[in-house]
């Protein structure tokens, strides 16, 4: 049976505690719900989000949003609806917010010093999950933080490949395969809060 690098290694994943872990949600915003980057499987991954993220508030997590901060007139236009918080994942007022210019929510930000006054606990969560996700994620583990991925709190989009269209799914799961071999544990929703 196959084994991640982390179990070779001796490391496996402990699941983490919401009240013990700062909780980073990463691009939930309007773009993703239509037009061409709209994502499948959306509406459940928020909706696995927003228990994630309900639960937190109550266990007194630190909660940071990160957005992607597109140009003006473009996709990810803060000002505009598609760069807009989607509804159900708003920030509320005690919360922080991250403005990125690209995938890694490390790159150009404050992401790194707000993080660190809440320990070394992060757990992840957000889309896309091969994209902005897997990106902060990997960088996460340079800058020394111990990664949790909300696997169906993530979702992909279908891709070109070099033999056709690769489904959402297949890019998700692998995606989140790739983390789970060294960067991350990977846990669901559920198995987070214990149901």
């Amino acid at each position: 049976m196959a084994k991640t690098l982390l179990s070779l290694a001796g490391h496996e994943p402990a699941l983490p505690k919401l009240a013990e872990s700062a909780l980073v949600l990463i691009d939930y915003q309007n773009e993703y719900l239509k037009g061409p980057l709209e994502l499948p499987d959306a509406a459940p991954a928020i909706a696995a989000a927003e228990r994630i993220l309900n639960a937190a508030r109550v266990a007194g997590s630190r909660v940071i949003h990160v957005f992607q901060r597109g140009a003006p007139g473009g996709l990810f236009d803060r000002q505009g609806w598609g760069g807009q918080p989607i509804e159900q994942l708003k920030p509320v007022s005690f919360e922080d917010v991250v403005e990125k210019p690209r995938p890694s929510s490390f790159f150009q930000t404050d992401l790194d010093m707000r993080l660190g006054a809440s320990g070394r606990a992060v757990i992840f969560m957000g889309f896309m999950t091969h994209m902005c996700v897997s990106t902060t994620v990997r960088d996460a583990l340079s800058f020394g933080y111990v990664s949790t991925v909300v696997a169906d709190a993530c979702a992909s989009r279908d891709l070109p490949g070099p033999n056709g269209l690769v489904p959402a799914r297949t890019i998700h799961e692998a995606e989140l395969a790739a983390l789970g071999d060294r960067f991350a544990g990977i846990f669901t929703a559920a198995q987070i809060l214990g149901e």
